[in-house]
């Protein structure tokens, strides 16, 4: 009898908004849109987010910029980044501008062919180093499948993204198209982040740090350690020279490798930096209005 009434005074089309409506707000309020701001939200903001996924043992992060461009920096080693994009993303956003992977192996891209899938992807950066892995050949194929243009990294140099945001190109230093790396972790991008006066160095996978220690190019507010924490990187007088505020060690739970090194923990304690570890804690998330970096 209520339902008749209801639809006597209001008609069906607007009981329908009504419903509608009322199941738009309980999920905002309930936080299934979504944990954090999307990115035009943190543009009115004037400010920078990076987050740091906990994929497990793997690599992925996402930056928003100040003007609402989304970056996804790796892809973990499988479909939980998909699960993350979901978690920060509005359901309605299926766009990322750009993707950089820093080098084919599975921890990293693992995730990457289902990103392309779903979503639209305005621009790839990579090394295109050979390798042979199912993960990098799906991720290849897709590419070439939906015509999105690619840009390989193979110098340093710096890329204006947007008005004082830039990104400093480290490495590779030259040309590594189709070669066979003997190290594919030595094949890594590596880049700093500059957001007017605040700094991110994000190190992938990269162990050939001695090429680095006499430059004051790598000094970096946030530091996301090279390989997972493991001894093979994070050199001590390379840690000295970059010598961060913040370090983020991507890393998964118990993981069979003994990342992070005790040796690697040891050395970022004597340096008194604010130590970040996605095994421990989760998500990890940085804002910056381009003077200083908040977190949580």
């Amino acid at each position: 009898m209520l339902k008749k009434k209801i639809l006597k005074y209001f008609g069906f089309p607007t009981l329908i908004i009504v419903c509608l409506s009322a199941v738009f707000i309980f999920q905002t309020n309930s936080g299934l849109i979504g944990k954090v701001k999307s990115g035009a939200e943190i543009s009115d903001a004037g400010k920078l987010k990076i987050i740091f996924f906990d994929v497990g043992q793997g690599d992925s992060s996402l930056i928003f910029t100040p003007a609402g461009k989304k970056i996804l920096v790796d892809g973990g080693p499988d479909n939980a980044i998909v699960q993350k994009l979901g978690e920060v993303l509005p359901f309605y956003d299926k766009k990322i501008d750009a993707i950089i992977l820093s080098h084919p192996h599975a921890d990293h891209v693992g995730g990457l062919p289902e990103v392309l899938k779903r979503y639209e992807v305005g621009k790839i950066y990579m090394t295109g180093v050979l390798h042979t892995a199912p993960d990098y050949l799906e991720f290849l194929n897709l590419i070439k499948e939906k015509n999105i243009p690619v840009e390989k990294i193979s110098s340093v140099h710096d890329e204006k993204i947007e008005n004082n945001l830039d990104f400093k190109y480290l490495y590779p230093d030259k040309d590594l198209a189709g070669q066979k790396m003997e190290n594919l972790n030595n094949s890594s991008i590596v880049f700093k982040l500059i957001y007017v006066s605040t700094t991110a160095l994000f190190m992938s996978d990269f162990e050939n740090e001695e090429i680095f220690v006499s430059s004051s190019g790598v000094k970096s507010d946030i530091l996301k350690v090279g390989h997972h924490g493991s001894t093979n990187a994070n050199d001590k007088i390379f840690l000295k020279v970059v010598s961060p505020i913040y370090v983020v060690i991507q890393v998964g739970l118990n993981n069979s490798f003994g990342h992070p090194h005790f040796k690697t923990l040891y050395y970022l304690k004597q340096l008194g930096v604010k130590l970040f570890r996605t095994d421990q804690d989760g998500d990890v998330e940085f804002i910056s209005d381009g003077q200083k970096w908040s977190y949580n």
